[in-house]
């Protein structure tokens, strides 16, 4: 009987699973599923998984419960559980059901139930804060676990990117790779060659890395405290008494701006404050839009507009912000250099660590042979330019942006010889 090790991606946009054939040592399938679970509005039909709930969730006018970016949620420690048709679903729970779905299409590939993984975690769940990021990896292996894997490693998955990379060489390289996700910026400074791809001892060849808490859903948040807020009603005014004016807190507009408190933003309590504020407010139609997103769980379309504007703005100079469903209307064009604007601060936080990460680890810039950038959030116009203007004598490469990881942990069964 063939032996098979899953090399697995969980990522907040997308999530990828590589099969390794450990007899023949190839790769051979990759599956990649979005990362998104939507429950049925009938409690009866239960939940699906990937590009399926996206169908699910049209089909049932947007009327059940749409979960996505679950991992953003690993390492809050204030979030605990949510309830969804009177049972409770932690943050292990909702990891393994993605999880699950992976490992079940994997397993009917190779007809078998594998339960040998290298699962990939970011380099850092939450930036430099220790807490947080024993929170996530202890949910993260208790969803694993769940999924029905036994045999279980952990790499950091810049490392499964470099190690993707590394089949492609015909020489020694020092590799500096920046992995770019929804979530996070993970950077891995190691060397590669091609005689020691699939060797069982690497540690020597992994120099530096460390991360930050900056990805395509930061990108995304500030887009939508921009250019999105506007349209439901962030400058709203009410009247709080009689003759007293005043301002909608600030707080309702800057959790519809991050999806994973989108996702619980269900409350019995804060939908009695919208309704009052609407009342109170002479019923703000920009503000109605508001109530309708949240009544109407909308969050996904929208950001999935955004998403599209920001697609458009990596291959044109401009692009349209585009959005209408059930009398919220946004047609809003958007130049380049307005979007650029945008993410300006957040580019700049991915400049000033790289410094930080080059300038700790000691590493020279002209010692970089080779750089690798992965991820959906390396193909930004500004985040390219970022790197060439940093590393202006190495050329950039990259490599499949969604699967490249995934292929990479794949290659990492020498964690189970240690």
């Amino acid at each position: 009987m063939k032996q098979y090790l899953y090399g697995i991606d969980f990522g907040t946009t997308n999530s990828a699973l590589a099969i390794f054939d450990e007899d023949s040592r190839e790769i051979t399938h990759t599956i990649i599923i979005p990362s998104l679970i939507y429950f049925h509005q009938n409690a009866a039909e239960g939940y699906v998984v990937g590009d399926a709930a996206i169908t699910a969730y049209l089909s049932d006018n947007m009327k059940g419960r749409f979960i996505k970016s679950v991992k953003q949620i690993l390492s809050r420690s204030s979030f605990t559980e949510t309830r969804i048709h009177n049972k409770r679903y932690n943050a292990a729970d909702l990891v393994a059901i993605i999880l699950k779905e992976l490992k079940s299409r994997a397993d009917q590939l190779t007809g078998q139930y594998c339960q040998k993984a290298v699962i990939g975690r970011p380099v850092f769940f939450d930036d430099d804060d220790v807490q947080k990021d024993t929170l996530a990896q202890t949910r993260l292996q208790k969803a694993v676990t769940l999924a029905g894997f036994t045999e279980v490693r952990f790499q950091f998955e810049p490392i499964g990117a470099a190690f993707a990379y590394e089949q492609s060489l015909v020489k020694k390289e020092n590799v500096l790779v920046a992995d770019l996700g929804g979530g996070t910026t993970d950077f891995t400074y190691l060397t590669l060659e091609p005689e020691k791809a699939n060797s069982k001892d690497r540690k020597s060849d992994m120099m530096a890395n460390g991360g930050i808490y900056i990805g395509g859903d930061t990108f995304d948040s500030a887009f939508m405290w921009e250019k999105g807020t506007p349209y439901f009603g962030k400058n709203t005014k009410y009247e709080a008494t009689l003759g007293k004016v005043l301002a909608v807190p600030v707080s309702l507009f800057a959790n519809i701006c991050s999806w994973e408190q989108m996702n619980f933003f269900n409350g019995l309590r804060i939908k009695k404050d919208m309704e009052d504020y609407y009342f109170f407010s002479g019923n703000d139609r920009k503000f109605k839009n508001l109530i309708t997103l949240i009544d109407n769980n909308l969050g996904y379309s929208v950001f999935q507009s955004i998403e599209q504007t920001k697609i458009t703005l990596t291959e044109k100079n401009e692009a349209t912000f585009r959005y209408h469903q059930l009398g919220i209307d946004i047609e809003e064009n958007i130049s380049l250099s307005e979007y650029e604007q945008i993410i300006s601060r957040d580019t700049e936080r991915i400049a000033n660590y790289l410094e930080t990460f080059l300038h700790k680890n000691n590493i020279e810039p002209n010692h970089i042979d080779s750089l690798f950038l992965t991820g959906g959030t390396s193909m930004i116009g500004s985040i390219q330019t970022l790197f060439r203007n940093k590393f202006p004598h190495v050329k950039l490469n990259s490599g499949d942006n969604f699967k490249s990881v995934a292929k990479g942990l794949a290659y990492s069964g020498y964690l189970f010889e240690n």
